[in-house]
């Protein structure tokens, strides 16, 4: 925001592409079915397994209604690159289908195993990549009774063999532990608390609390249809274990943060911790949080408690953020 302006003038930025300028080139390409600036993006990356993981998660939603991943592959048939994000856009299309028939309806097991299968294969390309094994624990949702704890753990095992602090693999055994899918509320926390517990300072592990905060919310608010009031949910965010909770994460994950701009990667971690704060009404840190965002947010956690722009506008002037 421009110097001298005033608060009321901020508007957040939701770019879909977490300010990611390259990755935003190359989903414009995805329109046009020119898949070569995929190619130079993810080569580009390296194993940058942050910013890999971000790029390959949104291009394959974007991927996911064409067919210039195929294109690719048709093209270079032994890119592991390419292999990678057709896995990755084979998962997006199994939840889009799965979304479209509703919660609860089962989808066609060989839809699944067609993605299962074209991870395994990424895999075996790339062998280093997390990527294609974080595509597997997601996929292990849509199966009507999960998988067997024995092919989960191995699934487990390989990611956590090449990347072992991903939020976003540790995210997806939060959610196939979760009430919603194939656990329940205890288990999901217990979950969140080990990878937290055994973080490194700086770390960003310890959100996976707050990640599962509003899991809770959002099956409590699914099971009351929207009535908060009627399942209790008023101290969901500011009971005392909810304000712990976030107190721990900003001490093990910001404090001993590394200085340095946020990076698109960890830009929706940071805007739940942000949001428990706010809903926490913790200020102090709050408000730096939000100062570390700036402009720029995320529409997820803030849309499932109102309009996102508006809480924002909100917390920023409650807080007391300058500039």
């Amino acid at each position: 925001m421009a110097r001298g302006s005033s608060k009321r003038d901020f508007t957040p930025d939701f770019d879909p592409d977490c300010g990611d300028a390259p990755l935003t080139c190359a989903r414009q390409d995805i329109v046009i079915g020119r898949w070569q600036g995929l190619r130079e993006l993810l080569r580009a990356t390296g194993p940058n397994w942050l910013a890999r993981g971000h790029r390959i998660r949104l291009l394959a939603q974007a991927c996911a209604g064409s067919s210039t991943v195929e294109s690719w592959l048709a093209a270079e048939p032994h890119s592991a690159d390419a292999l990678v994000l057709r896995a990755a856009t084979e998962t997006a299309r199994a939840f889009h289908v799965a979304i479209a028939a509703g919660r609860g309806v089962p989808i066609d097991q060989q839809r699944i195993d067609t993605a299962v299968l074209s991870c395994l294969k990424a895999a075996d390309a790339y062998p280093d990549d997390p990527t294609p094994w974080i595509s597997l624990i997601s996929l292990a949702r849509l199966y009507p009774s999960g998988v067997r704890r024995q092919e989960l753990g191995r699934w487990w095992d390989e990611l956590h063999r090449r990347d072992p602090y991903s939020v976003e693999g540790h995210l997806q055994v939060l959610h196939y532990y979760s009430s919603r899918w194939h656990g329940t509320h205890g288990l999901m926390y217990d979950f969140a608390r080990d990878a937290a517990g055994v973080a490194p300072p700086g770390c960003p592990l310890p959100v996976l609390v707050q990640y599962a905060r509003v899991e809770e919310f959002r099956y409590a608010l699914d099971a009351a249809r929207g009535q908060h009031a009627s399942m209790g949910l008023g101290q969901h965010w500011s009971n005392d274990g909810a304000v712990g909770d976030v107190r721990r994460t900003w001490e093990r994950w910001i404090m001993g943060r590394a200085e340095g701009d946020v990076v698109p990667g960890e830009l929706r971690d940071l805007n739940y911790l942000a949001h428990a704060a706010c809903q926490a009404g913790i200020h102090d840190i709050a408000e730096p949080l939000l100062r570390m965002l700036g402009r720029r947010a995320t529409r997820a956690p803030w849309a499932y408690t109102g309009d996102p722009e508006k809480q924002l506008v909100r917390w920023r002037r409650e807080v007391g953020v300058r500039g």
